[in-house]
């Protein structure tokens, strides 16, 4: 099996596939710390994609509270199974060396585990029927897109009980968080490793991962090799669907939406009420095969620069390109699980943000095209304080968007100004 470099691992890792990358990388953030769980992105997927018969249960989209939540039931939790259960066969530990860590080539360390990949070929070989370490849904499992939904754990460990004294930053004892999902469009996908037909496949001009309806037999082995479980079996048609990364969008190609042919955020993305998401897409370098540096890009700045966005579950292997900014109240052992290592720089630097991140967080679905790129005129102080015992200042930034193009297509301020209806137009209309 050959041997690709997985820069969320910090190392190379064992693929099914020989190396290869797209010119460009559909990517995105999600801010946790927003999220209302109001499930409009979710509704805004499923009307524009899901609404026919033999998708009642394919929700691309979805919005799931943890810890207990998941869609299907309990996703992670199975593989994360699984993959214990792996590592204690061989006597490992899926453990990470942070010490390890180098600029943006290792940014996390070094995980040294195996991967849903590496434990498949450790049990099956590389002939054997699994390629990726993973499992199928039953019927049941899919039917509740948000089961446990706003259930937060009990205090101190028990179920149903309040808690008196209450409960302060940074962590809480009682605790709920709303975790957005969509299709990872890995690099290294877990579905295209699986799919006997080859089916799957990422498209090389911006590393979207689809389905080909064509070539699909609807064997299931992408529903049982995605550890997402974001690739979803259709009953009617015999044959598997998933999140196509609203793919019409990305190109640009509606005159009416956009006549200058700029890619535009996904349905779920402009959605958001809660102004979780920043999306766009990311340079892949020819030569290093990463992701191009580029200073002025509000992705790489946020995930390889200021490294506040991270990967989920990056141990399973597949290098997911959905990146998210962990929730500062959550305990750090089942963040660490779920994000690694770079938890908790991650929250300390969201906590206390630099002047350019307070800047930069304010591009959160603000606009419908993708910003390619962002620069900011520097403001007045008007803010200071202490955050963990050290001084903080704010300032009244502005940060300006540009397209793909270079087309200024946004322009705000660190704090929002307030604007007061004129007297005439009163509580009108």
């Amino acid at each position: 099996m050959p041997k690709v470099y997985n820069w969320q691992l910090g190392r190379k890792m064992h693929y099914p596939y020989e190396e290869r990358h797209p010119r460009w990388q559909f990517a995105a953030v999600f801010n946790i710390n927003r999220c209302i769980g109001c499930q409009t992105c979710t509704m805004a997927c499923k009307s524009t994609w899901t609404f026919s018969k033999g998708q009642e249960q394919m929700w691309w989209n979805n919005v799931e509270t943890k810890p207990y939540g998941g869609y299907p039931q309990f996703w992670d939790v199975k593989l994360l199974q699984h993959l214990d259960e792996a590592h204690q066969r061989e006597g490992t530990e899926a453990a990470w060396d942070a010490s390890q860590k180098d600029g943006t080539r290792r940014p996390y360390g070094v995980f040294q585990g195996m991967t849903i990949f590496e434990a498949a070929l450790k049990r099956y070989g590389p002939e054997g029927h699994m390629r990726a370490l993973g499992y199928i849904p039953s019927d049941e499992e899919w039917r509740s897109p948000n089961i446990y939904e706003d259930t937060a754990t009990g205090h101190q460990g028990s179920r149903g009980e309040l808690h008196p004294p209450g409960t302060t930053l940074p962590q809480h004892k009682t605790w709920f968080f709303y975790l957005a999902r969509i299709c990872n469009h890995c690099t290294y996908p877990g579905c295209l490793a699986a799919c006997p037909r080859k089916a799957i496949y990422k498209r090389p001009e911006d590393g979207i991962v689809l389905i080909d309806q064509q070539r699909c037999r609807g064997y299931k082995k992408c529903v049982e090799a995605c550890p997402y479980k974001k690739a979803m079996y259709r009953p009617t048609t015999r044959i598997s669907e998933k999140c196509v990364a609203c793919y019409p969008r990305i190109e640009g190609k509606d005159p009416q939406l956009t006549p200058d042919g700029v890619p535009l955020e996904t349905r779920c993305m402009t959605a958001c009420v809660g102004k979780i998401r920043l999306q766009g897409l990311v340079r892949i370098d020819e030569r290093t095969k990463e992701w191009t540096e580029d200073r002025s890009s509000p992705l790489y700045f946020l995930v390889k620069v200021e490294k506040v966005a991270l990967p989920l579950y990056p141990q399973f292997g597949t290098e997911p390109n959905i990146f998210y900014i962990p929730p500062r109240w959550v305990p750090r052992p089942y963040l660490r699980q779920m994000f690694g290592p770079g938890v908790d720089q991650a929250i300390e630097r969201y906590a206390a943000p630099s002047r350019e991140l307070l800047a930069v967080l304010q591009l959160f679905r603000i606009t419908q095209k993708a910003i390619f790129r962002y620069e900011i005129r520097e403001g007045e102080k008007i803010f200071e304080t202490e955050i963990g015992g050290k001084p903080w200042t704010m300032y009244n930034d502005t940060i300006i968007g540009y397209d793909r193009n270079g087309k200024e297509v946004v322009r705000t301020a660190v704090e929002e100004p307030t604007y007061e209806r004129p007297k005439e137009h009163l509580n009108s209309i």
